[in-house]
């Protein structure tokens, strides 16, 4: 219950939850090889699995609590008062001291209510005799005729209907919290007269002997939206308003400039399709996809701000605080980095960063995508966004890489079966992709681009082989090379600090 509470406050006050809050202390506190070992274990559950990791701490130790206090009530009082003080502290840390100070105070008295309530229900239970705060002086037995009446029945119904009631308003506080988000971004409408990046048209290039078509299992051209990756430092997607909504580009530019949403509406909006690519991504994982992004050039936006000699660097906040940065000389060398406010052609989601978020192509995500954006800064090199500190590299190129989709097990039937998945080489592009079985010759496979708008080779690849299989278990391993003629690293390397390599292994049994 004085979980629940707390959340209600959050929804009725729009401060931060106090679970939420422990969470992102927890976050910013967690060292980089932990970080690193989560997410390779849980993916993209791994924010749900610390909020309900918190809450199961939480509710474990008030059943520690609940032993102690039947002979003592101070000492669950002084808890819950402590935990509380934790609640209000991390609320303050994230930038919102007093209303994270009233849910922890209503947190803290709504627990201890409940729990007094409580221990009048259980049979026998009481300050011990001689306890100075409750009860008769010391030598005298205490007797409390509602103690005496109550019954195991009655204290097992109280449990239970707090328990239920506690369900109830905690799961309605975060309906509430996340009331008319979506009318929010209804509000928004992409215009229709957009061109494509590098002023090409869209595109269907194709490098293959023969027109093939992608089979099931393979990923599609584009990710849909609910399908694409989510990996960042928010435990709770941020709801932000794109009536009230502003961002400003600062630092050492001629012009301090802010845009509002509608400013970037206005604006030439280009369409690209774009492969994002966490840097955590194993060698064969998922945290990789592929979108058309609807943006504003950045290189456009800095033009307007006017570059200084010491901008180095394009430093990006988030409203939630996180920051990543990358070298202006990437954001003008050619390639397409948007301030984005669509998606597959509608406007952002919220778990993707409405209103606007950063998409820089051959990036990966921690030193670039930075979602609500709040804030571009041009700074010098010096400066570090939030993962340097952690472990991460300064710089983060995408690598070339190349995944197995098909076959989707590991079990095939004898006879001419399809091998294809992706393979991605932001910014110079795939020339091709080539398969190997057993460890014999590398074989060339097709490869598809299907209806590319903007730059190809910023987009991943469909490829395709047909293999010729016998009874047996085999070996079936993957590489690409792109059109700078660079070769995909056999590997193997970790994640940390810049990215894993190695070539994708799938073992296959055919029967």
């Amino acid at each position: 219950m004085a979980l629940a509470a707390g959340e209600a406050v959050a929804a009725v006050t729009g401060g931060p939850s106090l679970v939420v809050a422990v969470g992102d202390l927890v976050v910013d506190l967690a060292p980089g090889w932990l970080v690193r070992r989560t997410i390779g274990l849980l993916g993209t559950s791994q924010k749900p699995a610390l909020l309900m990791g918190i809450v199961g701490v939480t509710l474990l130790a008030g059943a520690v609590l609940g032993r102690v206090v039947v002979g003592g009530r101070r000492t669950g009082r002084s808890a819950f008062m402590g935990f509380g003080l934790v609640g209000a502290g991390a609320a303050a840390l994230s930038g919102a001291p007093f209303s994270g100070l009233v849910a922890g105070v209503i947190a803290a008295a709504t627990g201890i209510a409940v729990l007094e309530a409580a221990l009048r229900r259980v049979p026998g239970a009481g300050p011990p005799a001689g306890d100075p705060t409750v009860g008769p002086p010391a030598g005298v037995p205490f007797e409390d005729p509602r103690v005496k009446a109550s019954t195991r029945r009655g204290f097992i119904a109280y449990v239970v209907g707090m328990s239920v009631a506690a369900g109830a308003v905690a799961v309605g506080s975060r309906m509430l919290a996340g009331r008319g988000s979506e009318d929010l971004r209804e509000q928004v409408v992409l215009p229709s007269a957009r061109r494509t990046a590098g002023d090409r048209p869209a595109t269907t290039t194709t490098t293959t002997e023969a027109p093939w078509t992608p089979m099931p299992g393979l990923s599609p051209w584009i990710t849909p939206n609910d399908d694409f990756y989510r990996i960042d430092t928010a435990l709770v997607v941020p709801r932000v308003d794109p009536s009230t909504w502003s961002m400003t580009i600062d630092g050492f530019v001629e012009h301090e400039l802010r845009f509002t949403l509608d400013d970037l509406l206005g604006m030439d909006l280009v369409d690209s399709a774009i492969t994002l690519n966490c840097v955590s991504n194993e060698v064969g994982g998922d945290l990789v996809g592929n979108a058309v992004w609807t943006g504003v050039p950045l290189v456009d936006l800095l033009a307007e701000a006017g570059l200084e000699s010491g901008a180095q660097q394009v430093m990006a906040w988030s409203v939630d605080g996180f920051n990543a940065g990358f070298p202006v000389a990437t954001a003008l060398d050619g390639r397409t980095a948007l301030v984005a406010v669509g998606m597959n052609g509608e406007p952002l989601p919220f778990r993707h960063g409405f209103p606007a978020r950063l998409v820089v192509a051959g990036l990966y995500g921690y030193v670039s995508a930075v979602k609500w954006l709040d804030r571009i800064q041009l700074t010098s090199l010096d400066d570090d966004g939030y993962w340097m500190p952690r472990g991460w590299a300064k710089h983060g190129p995408i690598k070339i890489a190349s995944r197995i989709d098909v076959p989707t097990g590991s079990r095939v039937l004898t006879g001419r079966q399809p091998v294809a998945g992706v393979a991605w080489a932001p910014v110079a592009g795939v020339a091709g992709v080539e398969v190997s079985v057993d460890g014999g010759p590398w074989i060339a496979c097709r490869i598809l681009q299907d209806g590319a708008p903007g730059r190809p080779g910023e987009s991943w690849v469909q490829w395709l082989h047909t293999w010729d299989a016998e009874p047996g278990v085999h070996v079936l391993r993957v590489r690409a090379h792109d059109l700078d003629g660079r070769l995909q690293s056999p590997g193997p390397k970790s994640i940390a600090p810049d990215g894993a390599e190695g070539y994708h292994i799938r073992r296959i049994l055919v029967v």
